[in-house]
């Protein structure tokens, strides 16, 4: 596994590689050994997948409020997403800042973020298929947003969004969070 910083501290681009042959192809989508001196502490204590039928849908931005903030391992297994992290570490000199990674089926990486990220994301292709490795596991009442549009971001989404979620529509902007609710800048 080769990792490659993006221009936030601790969210960096995970290249995994593939082998394969007329039979198809093996790819690790995880290694505890390959992370330890990364990402020391981020242990998997959940694996989801998030399914999109259209192109365009957009999900996002999410995170969960502290001290349940999690890490993050993002890739994509199926189609393709324009996969988007955005720091919200109280105190960190890139707060409100963004990175974003176009990952597919077919180039096999994978976007890490430690705690204290928000994440989302938009499909680039129908039937995409999104794999988290995910450290806490989910807690449903600590589950929270910010609005994927916040002009105060100004992520340039590829696409007119095809599909959002209620939920979605409804988060409020970075400026209105509650500061109290995110972790500090270690």
């Amino acid at each position: 596994m080769d990792f490659q910083n993006t221009a936030l501290p601790g969210c960096f681009l995970v290249h995994a590689g593939a082998s394969g042959d007329a039979r198809g192809f093996f790819s690790r989508l995880y290694c505890a050994d390959a992370f330890a001196e990364k990402a020391p502490g981020f242990t998997v204590t959940q694996s989801s997948v998030s399914a999109s039928a259209e192109r365009g849908t957009l999900r996002g931005l999410h995170y969960q409020t502290a001290p349940f903030m999690e890490a993050k391992l993002v890739r994509c297994l199926r189609g393709a997403v324009f996969d988007v992290m955005v720091d919200l570490r109280r105190g960190s000199p890139t707060f409100g800042q963004w990175t974003s990674a176009e990952l597919t089926e077919s180039n096999h990486a994978a976007l890490y973020a430690p705690a204290g990220f928000a994440h989302g994301f938009q499909t680039l292709a129908a039937d995409t298929l999104i794999w988290y490795a995910i450290t806490p596991a989910y807690q449903a009442e600590r589950a929270a947003g910010i609005r994927w549009d916040d002009p105060d971001l100004a992520i340039e989404w590829p696409l007119p969004p095809t599909q959002v979620s209620p939920r979605d529509t409804q988060l409020p902007r970075l400026a209105a969070l509650d500061m109290n609710t995110l972790d500090d800048f270690a």
